[in-house]
């Protein structure tokens, strides 16, 4: 079976591309969703988040303290590359699991930053949604209920879509110029033929 990443920066569209996938009978695994998951479930990443970022990260109940987690992550870079070299191994473990438990021709495992934290290696090949800049900040100000500077602050913590689009095995593009159901399509029956 056959895993393909499936990325793009935010606002090009990559959830609402993985949904036609599931659609057509693909599992999808969704690292963004899976994390917040595992760093509650996971008791090694559980003891290994305590042990660097204090008892406070966690209330009493287990559920983590997002905003005592975010307050020191977001002010310390360093601190961000901590917290991702403790998830992201997690998470790649745990879709690693969840495909081995899949019965499908092939899985799509679905990252926001797939090429940022190095998971493209962990997964046969990548598809990358792709849509202009402005569509992107236009729909994320939309969805969110936020200005141009946070979109564009968010965007910045992201590899540059160029980048992408040369190290992506497949393109779908999210332009609202080329219907994205027919690329789906289309892509699905090339991967069904390996």
């Amino acid at each position: 079976m056959q895993i393909i990443g499936i990325t793009g920066g935010i606002g090009s569209g990559k959830s609402t591309v993985a949904k036609i996938f599931s659609l057509l009978g693909i599992p999808v695994y969704s690292a963004d969703d899976a994390a917040k998951e595992i760093m509650v479930n996971d008791p090694l990443l559980v003891s290994q988040i305590r042990a660097h970022f204090g008892d406070a990260a966690y209330f009493d109940d287990g559920s983590l303290n997002r905003k005592h987690i975010s307050n020191i992550v977001f002010a310390d870079k360093e601190q961000l590359a901590v917290l991702n070299s403790l998830v992201h191994p997690a998470t790649i473990r745990d879709s690693e699991a969840w495909a081995r438990r899949q019965t499908s021709p092939y899985v799509l495992k679905e990252a926001a930053l797939m090429y940022e934290t190095e998971s493209f290696h962990h997964v046969d090949k990548v598809i990358v949604v792709s849509a202009p800049q402005a569509m992107r900040i236009q729909r994320v100000m939309k969805r969110d209920g936020v200005d141009r500077n946070a979109v564009l602050a968010r965007m910045h913590k992201q590899l540059d879509e160029a980048i992408k689009l040369k190290l992506a095995d497949y393109v779908i593009y999210n332009d609202e110029q080329q219907m994205v159901i027919p690329q789906v399509l289309s892509l699905h029956r090339q991967l069904l033929s390996f």
